[in-house]
C-alpha cells in the first residue's frame, strides 16, 4: 500500500493561515509590551543603564567590535523565539488536522468499509497508531472471513455426511422393505442381504472416519511420539497390503537412505498416512504396477517420505482440492472405489500435528504424494 501525505482541504488551509495571523498579532502584542516594560524599568533605574553601557563598552567581538546596541541584540532574540513559538503552534495545529483526518478514516472503515486501509504517512507517533489501526483491520477482516469460512465448511460438513448416510441408508431400507414385505424371491434374499450388509459396512466407515477426523482437529489431540525407524515401518506396511496389492498385480518397492533412519513419530498415527495412501494407490491408481515407498534424510533435521504409484494421473484441477474434506476425484465417485472422502484430510491432519507438510505430483508417469517431517516434532515446535 502506497502511503500519502495528508491534504488539507481549502478550509484547512485557511484555518491554519488565521492561526498563524492570530499568532503573529499576539506576539507582537507581547513583544511590545515587554518592550516598554523594560525600557520603563531601565530609566527608572540609572545603576541599571550604567551596567548596561559598561557591559557595551566591555564586551569586545573579533576586530575590536563592540556591542552596537543591547537593544537591538534583544529583539533579534524576541524574534527567534517569536518564530519558533509560530511554528510550534502551526505544526501542533497541522497534527490536530491529520489527527481528524485519521478518525474520519477510520469511522469511514467502521462504518462497514473493511477493504479500506489508512493510507497516510506522518512522521510522528501518529504514524504507530495508524499501522496499528490497520494491523487490527487486517485482523479483524481475517477474523470475520474465517468465521465465514468455519461456517460454510460447518454447513458443508452436515450437507455431505447427510449426503453419505442417506444414500447407503435408502438402500438398507429399500433392500430390507422388500425382504420384510415378502415380496423377494428366495433366490434373491440372500444378494439383498449382502447389498445391505455392505451398505452398512459403508456407513460404519463413515462415522468412523467422521469421528477420526474431528478429533484430529481438536487442539486437544495429542502425539505419543517414540524412535521409529522408518524402513523397518515400511517393510510392515507393504507387508500388510501384499496379498490385495498382489490381486491387482502391484509390487511394492521400499527404499530408504541411509537404511537405519529414525525419526520422533507417532507410530500409530503414521501408521494410518500410509494405510490411506496406501489405499488411495490401489483404489485409484488404474494400470498401476508398482507403488514405491521412499524415505531420504534432508539437511540432517528432516525426513522426506514419498508415496507413489505409477498408475492413471490424476487431473490438474483434481490436485488443489484433494487435501479438502469429502473431495473426491469424480471418476471415482462409484460403488466399488468411492470412500468416505477424508482419507487424505485425516493424512493431511496427522502430518499437520507432527508440523510437517504434504503434496501431490501427478504426471502421465508417476503420482507422488510427498511428505516432510521434522526429524523431532518437539524441537520443530518451539522452533516456531
Amino acid at each position: 500500500m502506497k502511503k500519502k501525505r495528508v491534504k488539507l482541504t481549502a478550509a484547512e488551509k485557511s484555518e491554519l493561515f488565521a492561526e498563524g495571523v492570530i499568532t503573529v498579532v499576539l506576539l507582537l502584542l507581547l513583544n511590545l509590551s515587554v518592550i516598554i516594560l523594560i525600557n520603563l524599568t531601565i530609566l527608572q533605574n540609572k545603576n541599571l543603564v550604567n551596567g548596561i553601557f559598561f557591559l557595551k563598552k566591555t564586551v569586545a567581538f573579533a576586530g575590536g567590535q563592540h556591542i552596537w546596541s543591547w537593544q537591538n541584540i534583544f529583539i533579534v532574540m524576541m524574534g527567534i523565539g517569536d518564530l519558533i513559538v509560530l511554528y510550534w503552534r502551526l505544526i501542533r495545529r497541522y497534527h490536530q488536522m491529520q489527527l481528524r483526518h485519521v478518525i474520519s478514516e477510520l469511522h469511514y472503515i467502521a462504518n462497514g468499509h473493511f477493504d479500506h486501509r489508512i493510507s497516510f504517512k506522518v512522521k510522528t507517533d501518529l504514524q504507530k497508531v495508524i499501522d496499528s489501526i490497520n494491523s487490527l483491520v487486517d485482523s479483524t477482516v481475517n477474523s470475520i472471513n474465517e468465521e465465514k469460512a468455519i461456517e460454510k465448511s460447518k454447513d458443508e460438513l452436515i450437507s455431505n455426511v447427510s449426503h453419505d448416510i442417506r444414500t447407503p441408508l435408502t438402500s438398507i431400507i429399500g433392500y430390507l422393505g422388500l425382504l420384510k414385505s415378502g415380496l423377494a424371491k428366495p433366490e434373491d434374499e440372500q444378494k439383498y442381504v449382502n447389498i445391505a450388509y455392505t451398505k452398512a459396512e459403508q456407513m460404519k466407515s463413515l462415522a468412523h472416519d467422521l469421528l477420526e477426523y474431528t478429533t484430529l482437529k481438536s487442539t486437544k489431540t495429542k502425539l505419543n511420539l517414540s524412535p521409529l525407524h522408518i524402513y523397518s515401518m515400511l517393510e510392515q506396511v507393504a507387508a500388510g497390503f501384499e496379498l490385495e496389492a498382489e490381486k491387482k498385480g502391484i509390487g511394492f518397492v521400499v527404499e530408504t537412505r541411509p537404511k537405519n533412519l529414525t525419526i520422533q513419530a507417532d507410530p500409530e498415527k503414521l501408521g494410518r498416512v500410509y494405510n490411506n495412501l496406501i489405499t488411495n494407490a490401489l483404489k485409484y491408481g488404474a494400470g498401476a504396477t508398482k507403488i514405491k515407498l521412499i524415505a531420504n534424510l534432508v539437511n540432517n533435521d528432516q525426513v522426506e517420505l514419498r508415496v507413489e504409484n505409477n498408475g492413471a494421473k490424476i487431473p490438474e484441477a483434481s490436485l488443489k482440492k484433494i487435501f479438502e474434506r469429502f473431495y473426491r476425484v469424480e471418476t471415482s465417485r462409484n460403488v466399488k472405489t468411492g470412500g468416505t472422502g477424508l482419507g487424505l484430510s485425516i493424512t493431511k491432519s496427522i502430518i499437520d500435528l507432527h508440523h510437517g507438510t504434504i503434496r501431490c505430483t501427478s504426471n502421465d508417469k508417476w503420482t507422488s504424494f510427498i511428505i516432510r517431517l521434522p526429524l523431532d516434532p518437539k524441537k520443530a515446535q518451539n522452533a516456531k
